[in-house]
């Protein structure tokens, strides 16, 4: 199972960076990918949808929430978490 999240977190995110999920790699920011902070948002409720969770994140202020958005692998990690948590 967290291989699919891995894999469906990172097609949802190449799609919103207009990648191929085999061109991110886990070191990279959002940024790197060329996501501003309206595509993370977006990102950000598509996820959510796929996997039926919610995620603790404020858009107004990234730097006070929860969820750790300073790379690829951070937000994976992050959505693999809450997933299993939803067990």
């Amino acid at each position: 199972m967290t291989s699919d999240v891995h894999d469906r977190t990172l097609a949802i995110i190449a799609e919103q960076a207009m990648l191929d999920p085999s061109e991110i790699q886990p070191q990279m920011t959002p940024a790197e990918l060329g996501i501003d902070s309206l595509g993370l948002v977006e990102s950000i409720f598509a996820i959510e949808e796929a996997f039926d969770i919610s995620i603790p994140f404020n858009a107004n202020e990234p730097s006070q929430s929860d969820f750790d958005i300073s790379s690829m692998g951070a937000i994976v990690a992050a959505v693999e978490k809450l997933v299993a948590a939803k067990g």
